[in-house]
């Protein structure tokens, strides 16, 4: 199956935090959408591989996914390889999506910032011909990065006031990252699970107002982006 959009992220829940009402959107909006989750998010302190694999097919459905894989990589343990590489790159080939979604470049958690570069890295070696690897030769034409996560002001903005509740109802379907039993939510260690969803609420209200919506989601990209009319251009200056 050939999809339009692919997001890539390190963990289960990943992409609906950070760029899941974009995808409801698009998929709303008649375009093939999967996600790719690199490691299944074993060495998390809360829910179990098993779980967290239920709870991303539920996600899925909720925000009307075509395909979910999880490559089952090691959690915690992501690093720019060409085993690695070449997992990645063999799904852009088998999926050829237009554009890609992939985390900041920059982050708290180690596997966030290696899983941008190793998946732009398998996105560039999937168009190679000659490379090591099944099937035809495929490169995405757009690369876009969630502003999610990140101290970054993004380059633009998606407008997600009505996906926002379905966004909602899909990150809680990680009953066991957020709506975990009292007990299993005494730690010693701090967890920025605790109050995480209601961030990233806060975060969507902030990239919205950036905009002049509710709720948006922010994306950052490396190269200059192209209007052609610009008496018709959206977002007011002042």
């Amino acid at each position: 199956m050939k999809l339009d959009l692919l997001a890539i992220a390190p963990h289960p829940d990943d992409v609906e935090l950070t760029c899941g009402g974009t995808m409801i959107k698009m998929a709303q909006a008649g375009y093939r959408t999967g996600i790719l989750d690199l490691t299944r998010g074993e060495t998390g302190t809360r829910g179990t591989p098993e779980t967290r694999l239920k709870e991303a097919a539920r996600a899925g459905k909720i925000m009307g996914i075509k395909a979910r894989r999880n490559l089952g990589l090691p959690d915690a343990h992501l690093k720019v390889t060409d085993e690695y590489k070449a997992a990645i790159a063999a799904v852009i080939r088998e999926f050829q999506p237009n554009t890609v979604i992939l985390p900041y470049w920059e982050g708290r958690h180690p596997d966030h910032y290696t899983a941008a570069t190793l998946a732009f890295e398998a996105c560039f070696v999937a168009g190679l011909k000659n490379y090591p690897l099944e099937g035809e030769a495929f490169r995405p034409f757009k690369i876009l990065y969630a502003a999610a996560y990140a101290d970054v002001r993004p380059t633009f903005a998606v407008d997600i006031t009505r996906q926002y509740d379905r966004r909602r109802r899909a990150i809680l379907a990680y009953a066991s990252q957020f709506r975990p039993p009292k007990k299993e939510r005494r730690s010693k260690v701090v967890l920025p699970l605790d109050d995480l969803e209601q961030r990233m609420g806060h975060q969507a209200r902030d990239y919205g107002r950036m905009i002049g919506v509710k709720y948006a989601e922010g994306f950052v990209v490396k190269e200059v982006l192209q209007t052609d009319d610009v008496v018709k251009m959206p977002v007011r200056s002042m």
